[in-house]
């Protein structure tokens, strides 16, 4: 078969397998996105998370840290916490924090590896979100002296623009299943449909670049100094793997000689970082900001992995993991359940987008954003 061929067919492979990995996490994060929507109110968010360079950041990583979320499913909730208010460092430090730890991760490292990595992770996770959180808060200060504006629209329906009736009762006059039904509506049409076409365009590159590594080269060279962690961090930013996926993979690499150094930077940065979530970072939060956000990683994850081998030596500790018959945390048919709803959902907003370009191209009519234009 021509190698051209089988290359395609292995991107495509890696692209789906990544897919089914992804989208019960996805999915997750669309309905965390509609939830923080409706119950959890702009004003909260822009009082706690959009003002003050250093405790938003703070606020925002400590509350990032227990959320079981990759770096794909907690795009949407930080899409959403930043519309409420937050400011660019609280959503980068958010972004960080929660998939690089979670309390399903946590638990699993210290199933899968010991009591210090278990105590590291998220340690490092938290330095890492407050590092770049408050590098983008003073490249680019948050508005601290804008009053956060209490007449706004009301969030489930629109009903009312808070001009006519008490703040109080404007905020409240809706039950909870009135704000969860608004929010899933919210949260899988609007906010997926501005997220999907980037998620895809990122996701189809991870899997090309998951299919042009080199199967051996985790464990070649990766025995502990910088030069292993840097080998680790250029293999782990462009990768898909979650928190929770990437523990039994760092204990096998441990078990192969890996330095547990070395494994950290991989469950930071494989988790944190890969081309889908860059793809949408790049258009959600500029250029600079996932520079910001890409350089506090790798700079707080190699110091971090240096660190920790300093610590394993100075206690004289063999880091050697217990691991056992590694399996999926899900099922099959339910990554193959979520992977058909998440496709089912992608749909229309896709086949949207599709038409807008084509009608700005002037292929095959006009554009549905801009009814009126004429095809050039």
């Amino acid at each position: 078969m021509d190698q051209t061929l089988v290359f395609f067919m292995n991107v495509l492979s890696e692209t789906w397998a990544l897919l089914l990995d992804a989208s019960l996490y996805i999915l997750f994060g669309i309905l965390v996105a509609g939830l923080l929507k409706m119950f959890l109110s702009p004003e909260t968010v822009a009082r706690h998370l959009g003002k003050g360079k250093y405790s938003s950041v703070f606020k925002a990583a400590l509350f990032g840290i227990p959320i079981p979320l990759c770096s794909c499913g907690v795009l949407p909730a930080a899409v959403s916490l930043k519309k409420q208010g937050a400011s660019n460092g609280a959503t980068t430090a958010f972004l960080i924090a929660t998939p690089e730890s979670g309390v399903d991760s946590i638990s699993i490292s210290y199933a899968l590896l010991d009591p210090i990595m278990t105590i590291a992770r998220p340690l490092a996770a938290f330095m890492t979100a407050i590092t770049a959180g408050i590098a983008e808060n003073l490249f680019r200060p948050p508005e601290s002296d804008q009053a956060y504006d209490e007449l706004q629209p009301c969030q489930v329906d629109n009903c009312c623009d808070g001009s006519e009736c008490d703040p109080v009762e404007h905020r409240n006059h809706h039950g909870w299943t009135e704000r969860a039904r608004a929010g899933l509506t919210y949260a899988f049409g609007e906010l997926w449909g501005d997220l999907v076409g980037w998620f895809l365009v990122g996701m189809l590159l991870a899997g090309i670049i998951t299919a042009s590594v080199p199967e051996d080269l985790f464990t070649s060279y990766l025995g502990g100094g910088l030069t292993s962690m840097l080998i680790m961090l250029l293999v782990g930013i462009p990768l898909y793997i979650c928190a929770t996926a990437s523990t039994p993979i760092a204990a096998a690499l441990i078990l192969k000689g890996v330095s547990p150094g070395a494994a950290l930077v991989f469950l930071l940065v494989g988790p944190a970082t890969n081309l889908a979530s860059m793809t949408v970072l790049t258009g959600f939060l500029g250029k600079k900001a996932t520079v910001l956000y890409l350089g506090a990683i790798a700079v707080v994850s190699v110091l971090a992995g240096l660190a920790l081998d300093l610590v394993y030596g100075f206690l004289n500790i063999n880091a050697s993991a217990v691991v056992g018959q590694a399996g999926d945390i899900f099922p099959g048919w339910v990554q193959l359940a979520a992977t058909a709803v998440l496709i089912a959902i992608s749909v229309g907003p896709i086949w949207r987008k599709a038409v807008s370009w084509a009608g700005r191209l002037g292929i095959g009519g006009k554009d549905p954003a801009c009814p009126s234009c004429e095809p050039s």
